[in-house]
């Protein structure tokens, strides 16, 4: 039996729970609270995942981490429903998108996400209060929460980050000249993994990123929300701007 622990609007829970519906896998959903009840910070769920974020998933026996690494495992494991090419080349030009997803808009796209929904709950904390709560009990993510700090993060990382997921959208847009999906005719686990990446910006308000230079990308997004996996990992509760109120993503003490 499977089991994934995962919170609703994680944009890593969302790729593997696309990943999980595609191949029309049923699995265990526990939710974990990981806002104010921090419960991925617990004891209980650190002796499964050190790295105190989520996803993780439970394969009887078997834990595995990390979310494009569970979607490959899922992959692996489970191959009926086949969300990689077959061809060696393309299979490798595949995970060479995989890990610049993860390495460019995967982490750019945190910087808006945790300044406009974010920020507010730590509004009047001060730094030392904010580094013994917030950041340094965190196991992986304390310099990523250290750099953001009770006031956000500063313009220039806003405007880094929004240059970075342009990038993004520029290397899709030309990527999508040759079929619907990233890898041409096949659909395949690099659709997957930057969707909820690009869904995250829309929900924040910033599709015009590609409406209005990247029409390619407009495109793909609109098949990517008609798949049937994707519906059904957005239930509703699953995007940011259903339950907190969302603020400018450059704050104006931030420019100071």
């Amino acid at each position: 039996m499977l089991t994934l622990y995962n919170a609703a609007h994680s944009t890593c829970s969302q790729k593997v729970r696309i990943c999980l519906a595609e191949k029309k896998l049923p699995f265990k959903d526990v939710k974990l609270d990981i806002g104010k009840a921090k419960e991925h910070l617990r004891p209980e769920y650190l002796k499964i995942n050190p790295n105190g974020v989520v996803p993780t998933l439970v394969d009887d026996d078997e834990i595995i981490v990390d979310s494009s690494v569970i979607c490959e495992y899922l992959e692996e494991r489970y191959p009926e429903v086949r969300l990689s090419p077959e061809n060696l080349a393309d299979r490798a030009r595949m995970r060479a998108w995989m890990r610049f997803l993860e390495e460019v808009p995967t982490a750019a796209v945190r910087v808006p996400s945790f300044n406009m929904g974010f920020l507010p709950r730590y509004e009047g904390m001060d730094r030392k209060t904010f580094e013994g709560v917030e950041s340094d009990v965190r196991p992986i993510r304390k310099q990523f929460y250290r750099r953001m700090g009770p006031q956000g993060f500063k313009k220039e990382d806003v405007e880094a980050s929004y240059e970075q997921i342009a990038n993004t959208c520029s290397r899709m847009n030309a990527a999508l000249e040759k079929g619907p999906w990233l890898l041409g005719e096949q659909y395949t686990l690099a659709d997957i993994i930057v969707a909820p990446l690009i869904d995250r910006m829309a929900d924040l308000g910033m599709d015009t990123i590609w409406n209005e230079k990247f029409p390619r990308v407009a495109d793909w997004y609109e098949r990517m929300k008609a798949r049937p996996a994707f519906q059904q990992t957005f239930y509703p509760g699953a995007r940011m701007s259903e339950f907190l109120p969302l603020a400018p993503a450059i704050k104006e003490e931030t420019t100071k």
